[in-house]
């Protein structure tokens, strides 16, 4: 028998759990500032272009690039993938700066089944061709860019829409672009043939105005997708007794409004407001507020209050 007891030692103290920022619980998709992601869709499988091709048809676009490599730790499915610095767009950070990156995956088999149908009824811009499209295009190409997060949101917005036109431009065989942070779909074609031009790109390629009609009632809904990519909220309507279409034209004019001003509407602001005929009146001035969203993913949003036909009480 000792003459001593051993000391029970302490048991260590648990780990304070972290408490998760609203960013945490956001769909990355839509997170602010996040990666912005396309699938060039096409009918059969093709070749990667050569690096030189590749580079000349880059730096037509978005400048001055240098080629890349994957990381050492790189997953084997990913050795493959084309990386270009982008020289003449710098991200800066706390730390540091440096060029904004592009990457290009080789092609690969499309999944259309991982669209579900919520998303698959918000495609408007191809609205035609949908089905088609989806059930055709058996290939695609992935592509995202890197750190454009750090860019003013004006130079992100034409930084992104250069390099798609670039890809169009590379892979002639695309059919259409699916967007992956929006579920947008638009024929390539629609770029290739500059539809639209400047920051105009961005609102009508790349953000997708929803619209959904509330079951078991009058109401309708109409919002954004894609805005939070360059960290400006995105739109709401919540209405009644308004042709839709007039409040999608209304949306995409006030976004575009939004981008070229960096977001100059605070909450309890007012916007011109759609009369019956379906053009904008100064009379009437429709009130802003930051609000959450009505319709998944969840974010916060602009909902504007559309006066005598706003719904739910608002």
């Amino acid at each position: 028998m000792g003459l001593f007891k051993k000391k029970k030692q302490p048991e260590p103290a648990p780990e304070p759990e972290k408490k998760k920022s609203p960013l945490d619980e956001m769909d990355p998709t839509i997170r602010p500032g996040g990666v912005f992601m396309v699938q060039l869709l096409m009918k059969d499988r093709c070749e990667t272009p050569s690096i030189e091709r590749m580079t000349e048809v880059m730096e037509r676009h978005i400048g001055k690039v240098e080629v890349g490599q994957p990381l050492k730790e790189t997953a084997d499915a990913m050795k493959n993938i084309t990386l270009f610095a982008a020289m003449d767009h710098i991200a800066k950070f706390s730390d540091g700066q440096g060029p904004v990156q592009v990457s290009v995956m080789p092609c690969d088999t499309f999944h259309p089944e991982k669209i579900d149908e919520m998303k698959r009824s918000q495609m408007w811009d191809c609205q035609q061709d949908r089905d088609r499209i989806l059930s055709e295009c058996k290939y695609c190409i992935f592509a995202n860019d890197m750190l454009t997060g750090a860019l003013d949101p004006l130079e992100r917005a034409g930084f992104d829409m250069d390099y798609l036109e670039a890809l169009v431009e590379l892979f002639p065989s695309c059919e259409a672009v699916y967007f992956l942070n929006t579920g947008k779909l638009i024929l390539a074609d629609t770029i290739r043939n500059r539809t639209f031009t400047g920051l105009d790109r961005f609102i009508h390629y790349v953000v997708n105005v929803r619209f959904f009609n509330i079951q078991d009632t009058n109401d309708s809904i109409v919002d954004t997708l894609g805005m939070t990519l360059l960290y400006l909220e995105d739109l709401q309507y919540h209405f009644h007794d308004m042709d839709p279409n007039w409040v999608v034209r209304h949306a995409y004019s006030i976004a575009s409004y939004c981008l070229e001003n960096r977001r100059p509407i605070k909450d309890g602001d007012t916007v011109d407001g759609v009369a019956d005929d379906g053009n904008l009146d100064q009379s009437l001035q429709w009130k802003c507020r930051f609000e959450d969203a009505m319709v998944k993913p969840g974010r916060p949003v602009l909902n504007i209050h559309m006066g005598k036909y706003a719904a739910g009480g608002q």
